[in-house]
């Protein structure tokens, strides 16, 4: 199954998710039934789907929380990020001054540790429940829009970033040990 440019979803029961050229939601399912796709297929095409959601949202997020730092980098990374998708409706950050810049990546700031730490965990957390699979694809696709952010700021993010990425995947290893999986092999 191909991926639409304009809405990267690998969920086959949703029509609008699939390209004009490719099957219909009922053609598929009848290929489900009849063995030609299998469980397994369809299990892991969820599991890189969430994965791929993970990665954007903590890409997202950690680009945001580092543009108030270096206002040379700051102009392409803003304009690449949907602050809305995030969750963020306050003043835009191109428009603040040097201290709002700061209090929004403060302590308790929308794009603080706490905050944006929370946003990543809990969307891995919620979307996975108590699937072990899921919620270490959903750990590496944090880990991978992690490494996304570092290549498009060119280099070590601010040390903000990295005490979110921590917060955020130690909240997701607590949850991974509960369930008796082992994060030994979570990493990336």
């Amino acid at each position: 199954m191909q991926i639409s440019a304009t809405n990267p979803s690998l969920n086959p029961y949703l029509q609008n998710t699939l390209e004009t050229s490719q099957i219909d939601a009922k053609d598929f399912k009848e290929k489900v039934k009849n063995g030609e796709v299998s469980g397994k297929t369809l299990s892991a095409s969820y599991l890189v789907q969430y994965s791929l959601s993970a990665q954007q949202a903590s890409s997202s997020n950690l680009q945001a929380q580092t543009a108030p730092f270096d206002m040379k980098k700051v102009g392409d990374i803003l304009d690449s990020i949907d602050f809305k998708a995030i969750g963020y409706t306050g003043k835009p950050i191109k428009e603040m001054t040097p201290d709002e810049a700061k209090a929004v990546v403060s302590k308790d700031g929308f794009f603080g540790v706490d905050q944006t730490s929370a946003r990543l965990s809990d969307f891995v957390l919620s979307g996975a429940g108590d699937n072990i699979d899921t919620l270490k694809a959903g750990r590496e696709g944090i880990v991978k829009g992690f490494n996304d952010a570092e290549k498009m700021w060119g280099g070590k993010l601010p040390d903000i970033s990295y005490q979110t990425l921590d917060k955020a995947l130690a909240k997701i290893d607590e949850k991974i040990t509960s369930l008796g999986g082992s994060i030994l092999d979570t990493s990336v």
